[in-house]
């Protein structure tokens, strides 16, 4: 278990440093393009191999509430630690754009850090709450309370990073003006499709599956309605509290989507 927290804690901050160092060195880049495209590099690995490791998960469970693999918890563990890195990565993104607009936050001292801090803080509150939900519930939910069944459900909440390397790709796309390509019109239809079916559409799934014909266990004959009565607590809260930030987040897209026609 610890070697897997430590692997992760290495990997992904090691990615980031190597990326940064390779592209400003190597390539002549400006550290804050560096620094951006570096962040964007690692969350689009680390939702390859999430989403790898999910499909192989739901590949090889037929029953959705007793079959084990190994992956389930084995990913959680290495990507626990990606969740407070990506939150220090944004925060880097953040505080380097500040330097290049020349904003007082981005100042050497201790306040303008204190307040970028909280400048970035009301900005990405959302993304922030939603990291350290992540870290602080998800996690244990996963991999105690849910005592070692569900691997199948874990499986697919893996699949919504499927989106991720689109979200990515659309933000170099515009950090470096290229709205006017095609490739932003063609990943922007990508990732309204990959959102809406990974992020939006995962949620009511999570419960669709535990009725037939999905359901291939013991809880086939529970009808759709009664899903949530039976359901872990856990699970209910979560999807409580993550289905509305995607809806909220798939709507942005959409609008963004419609301004850019």
């Amino acid at each position: 278990m610890l070697g897997l927290l430590a692997a992760g804690s290495i990997f992904f901050p090691g990615i980031f440093l190597a990326s940064k160092q390779i592209l400003e060195q190597l390539m002549g880049w400006s550290e804050v393009d560096a620094v951006v495209i570096s962040a964007r590099l690692v969350s689009s690995l680390q939702a390859v191999m999430a989403s790898s490791a999910g499909w192989t998960i739901v590949s090889s469970c037929r029953d959705v509430m007793e079959d084990r693999h190994w992956l389930a918890d084995a990913y959680i563990l290495f990507a626990t630690p990606y969740f407070c890195y990506d939150l220090l990565a944004m925060f880097l993104c953040y505080w380097f754009r500040l330097r290049v607009k020349g904003h007082q936050e981005a100042g050497p001292d201790g306040g303008s850090v204190c307040t970028a801090v909280l400048g970035f803080l009301r900005r990405e509150v959302l993304m922030v709450l939603h990291h350290v939900f992540m870290v602080a519930f998800c996690c244990p939910a996963s991999l105690v309370w849910r005592q070692g069944r569900g691997d199948y459900f874990q499986g697919l909440l893996f699949l919504a990073e499927l989106s991720t390397p689109s979200v990515c790709l659309g933000k170099v796309l515009i950090q470096f003006q290229r709205q006017d390509w095609l490739l932003h019109r063609v990943n922007g239809a990508a990732l309204l499709l990959s959102f809406f079916c990974c992020r939006v559409l995962l949620f009511p799934y999570l419960y669709y599956a535990y009725t037939p014909p999905v359901c291939c266990c013991r809880y086939a004959s529970i009808p759709l309605y009664r899903v949530p009565l039976v359901a872990p607590w856990q699970c209910n809260l979560g999807a409580a509290l993550l289905w509305p930030l995607q809806l909220y987040w798939f709507s942005l897209i959409c609008r963004g989507a419609l301004r850019g026609r």
